[in-house]
């Protein structure tokens, strides 16, 4: 079924985009919703379900990494999260295909939490290089994983792909070890903020489930939402600003097929570029919405990360719809394509297709610091880092991640962590995938911590101490002269 609905769009290749797909530019803008005037809410009083330390919002990448991290250092912890499993968008996402983890000399730079799942998935469960092969510039070893989402620029990467319901499964188990009271099927609904001169502070979160309107009060809250809907809702300032050029705006579903042989398909897409090039012509003409396929953690499953769509709003309900019913029809008709025409297709079927919408921007909190695109060329470890992230491309060093970016400029009582962490638009390409989330949900979890056992606001804790906090927590820190702290340097001279 084609979708006529679109324009493509195909962005260039460049060093600050690592990553390039057709980008779907809408084109059925609908006429303003009407207005049907208002209904006042009656006033109401909300039961208090629980009281806590640390609240985290949101179960995905960061806010896992959050309650995991927070519960490690001593806290009372709540977890909340409106779908029935954790993982976010590496797991009811479908974005299976774990992002660079280790930098362009091959060493592991995204470690901590992100180590740890890693560590404890079964063998069976993730696919990827060997450490022994991170970093390699051999070319054939380079060909070989940069078609298995693992190599670029020429140099193979810790980019593993992994079986989603099993991430499923050990996030659950691991923050229920750590004494992390979870609760699913809960859906924040709105702050409870009180005055704290000029500085509001966030007290808690009502939530809405099927008991109702119930509240739990929390002496720090974590933002793991993912759209920054709770310090939007708080007052907290943001940017919604995009890079038009960049995916990093786009929305899409993703989905699997099944009984696939990626393997054979590599083979096509490699061995006969001229008839793959026809193919993918033939596709967007037939489908309109059309995407090529990735590996996953098995031979026979394939990834598609769905035709990704532009000019969608991710706060609009509308459009939201939109997008999923596009996509669930995009699937119908990669399906019946592929299986006439894709080598190792022939018997694909329907597997799966992600129960959460993959959107990757809404909002940016405006922190008291920000990842800055202009900071890239530098590579200087800030004062406050607390933690590290791969750069782009080999023409940029490795960049540091500020505390600042997770405290709002104004609001106390919260941190944010996850992709609408404090950054701009340049940024944002590579701060909202998985690694980085892990990375500053760790460092919001062990924050929130600190500030609750200091009895401080996070703004004031001590930085010193829970950068100490993440080291033994296995993050990878750096001293202010840019080399790897003692106790890393030693685990990375181990491995």
């Amino acid at each position: 079924m084609r979708d006529d609905h679109t324009m493509r769009r195909t962005p260039e290749r460049t060093d600050e985009r690592i990553f390039t797909s057709d980008i779907f530019v809408r084109d059925d803008a609908r006429p303003p919703r009407p207005d049907h005037g208002f209904w006042d809410e009656p006033a109401q009083r909300i039961p208090v379900y629980h009281r806590c330390d640390v609240l985290v919002v949101g179960g995905g990448p960061s806010g896992t990494a959050a309650a995991a991290a927070a519960a490690r250092e001593g806290a009372d912890v709540t977890l909340l999260e409106r779908y029935n499993h954790l993982g976010g968008l590496s797991t009811g996402g479908l974005v299976i295909w774990i992002d660079r983890m280790t930098d362009w000399q091959g060493r592991l730079v995204i470690r901590g939490f992100a180590e740890e799942l890693m560590d404890r998935l079964p063998p069976d469960a993730v696919a990827g290089p060997a450490p022994a092969d991170w970093g390699s510039t051999d070319a054939a070893k380079a060909a070989y994983w940069t078609q298995r989402t693992a190599a670029y620029h020429g140099i193979v990467t810790w980019s593993p792909t992994i079986d989603p319901e099993r991430l499923k499964l050990l996030s659950q188990e691991l923050v229920i070890e750590r004494g992390v009271k979870l609760v699913y099927h809960s859906w924040a609904a709105r702050p409870i903020v009180e005055a704290n001169g000029a500085s509001p502070a966030v007290r808690g979160v009502v939530f809405e489930s099927k008991e109702g309107r119930l509240a739990v009060m929390a002496r720090v809250v974590v933002d793991a939402t993912g759209d920054g809907d709770l310090f939007a809702r708080a007052g907290a300032a943001f940017d919604n600003d995009i890079e038009a050029a960049d995916i990093h705006h786009c929305m899409n579903t993703s989905w699997l097929f099944g009984g696939v042989d990626m393997n054979r398909w590599i083979e096509f897409r490699t061995r006969e570029p001229q008839r793959f090039a026809a193919f993918m012509a033939q596709g967007r003409e037939t489908c309109g919405l059309f995407e090529r396929p990735f590996v996953s953690w098995r031979n026979d499953i394939a990834l598609f990360m769905g035709p990704r769509q532009t000019g969608y709003s991710a706060l609009d309900v509308d459009d939201l719809t939109l997008v999923e019913v596009r996509s669930h029809r995009a699937m119908q008709a990669h399906l019946e394509h592929y299986r006439a025409h894709a080598p190792g297709f022939e018997g694909a079927y329907m597997l799966l297709s992600a129960p959460q919408l993959g959107v990757r921007h809404a909002r940016r909190l405006k922190g008291v610091d920000a990842v800055l695109r202009r900071r890239w060329p530098e590579g200087t470890p800030l004062p406050d880092e607390i933690g590290v992230t791969p750069a782009v491309s080999p023409k940029f060093p490795n960049i540091s991640i500020p505390y600042g970016a997770l405290v709002p400029v104004q609001l106390d009582g919260l941190l944010a962590c996850g992709r609408h962490v404090s950054c701009d638009t340049s940024s944002h390409g590579f701060m909202r995938e998985i690694p980085q989330c892990w990375i500053t949900g760790q460092a919001a979890g062990v924050a929130a911590a600190h500030a609750v056992a200091q009895g401080v606001q996070p703004r004031h804790v001590d930085v010193r101490g829970v950068q100490r906090a993440l080291l033994g927590q296995g993050v990878f820190l750096r001293s202010a002269d840019g080399a790897a702290s003692a106790p890393q340097a030693q685990a990375q001279a181990a491995r």
